[in-house]
C-alpha cells in the first residue's frame, strides 16, 4: 500500500495515483469486490477524496480499464513504430506480443481490463469494453498489417496469458502440464512470467464493503 506524500501533487498527478491503485484493487478483486475504501487505502489518501474526484465507483471503474486500454495501445504503438515500414507480419507478432507480455509486469493493469470485458450485461459499461477491445483489434490489423484470421489468433493468446495470470497458474509451476500449457501460452517469455506471478502478495484481506 502507498504511504501518505507529503509534496502537493497536481491534480493530474494524483487522479494518476488514485488510477493506479484502482487498478490493484479492481485487478484483484473485480468491480463487485472493489471499493472506494479499499482503492483509497491503496492510494494512500482518503475515500472521500477519491469520490469528489470521480463520483461514483462506476466512473472509476471505467476510468480505470479505460486507461490501461491506452496503456496497450501506447506498448503497441511504440513497437510498430519501432518496426517500422515492412516488418514481417513474424517480427510484428513477436514484438506485439513481447510488449503486451511485458505489461503484465503491472498485475492490476490486464486483469482490469479482463475484469471489464466480464461486465457484457451491463448497459453503461458494456459499450466501453466493446470501444477498448476495438480499438486494439483495429490498431492490429491496420497498422499491425494482420489478417482478421492473424489478429484473431494474436488476440486469442494474449486472452490465455491474461486468463492464466488471472488464476495465477504459475503457482502450479512445478506441475507438468501447467509447465506445457504456459510454456505455449508465454513462449520465450514463460520464466520471466512466471516468476513475476510468483513474486506477487495478493491484497490484505481486509474487508471489502
Amino acid at each position: 500500500m502507498a504511504t501518505e506524500d507529503s509534496r502537493r501533487l497536481s491534480a493530474d498527478d494524483r487522479r494518476e495515483q488514485i488510477l493506479a491503485a484502482a487498478s490493484v484493487v479492481f485487478g484483484e478483486r473485480g468491480y463487485a469486490g472493489g471499493t472506494t475504501d479499499a482503492i483509497a487505502r491503496e492510494a494512500g489518501i482518503s475515500q472521500a477524496y477519491v469520490v469528489r474526484m470521480f463520483g461514483s465507483k462506476e466512473r472509476l471503474f471505467r476510468a480505470t480499464a479505460e486507461r490501461a486500454a491506452i496503456k496497450v495501445r501506447e506498448a503497441f504503438i511504440r513497437e510498430l513504430d519501432a518496426l517500422g515500414d515492412g516488418a514481417s507480419r513474424e517480427d510484428t507478432q513477436r514484438a506485439l506480443g513481447g510488449a503486451y507480455a511485458g505489461l503484465m509486469a503491472d498485475r492490476g493493469l490486464l486483469l482490469s481490463l479482463l475484469h471489464l470485458f466480464s461486465q457484457g450485461h451491463d448497459e453503461t459499461l458494456a459499450p466501453v469494453a466493446r470501444g477498448c477491445f476495438l480499438d486494439i483489434y483495429r490498431l492490429v490489423r491496420e497498422r499491425g498489417g494482420m489478417s482478421g484470421e492473424q489478429a484473431t489468433a494474436f488476440f486469442a493468446q494474449g486472452m490465455l496469458m491474461t486468463v492464466l495470470f488471472a488464476m495465477r497458474m504459475p503457482d502450479a509451476a512445478g506441475d507438468a502440464d501447467a509447465q506445457e500449457l504456459m510454456a505455449c501460452a508465454f513462449g520465450e517469455k514463460r520464466d520471466e512470467l512466471i516468476q513475476l506471478g510468483l513474486l506477487h502478495e495478493p491484497l490484505d484481506r481486509a474487508p471489502r464493503s
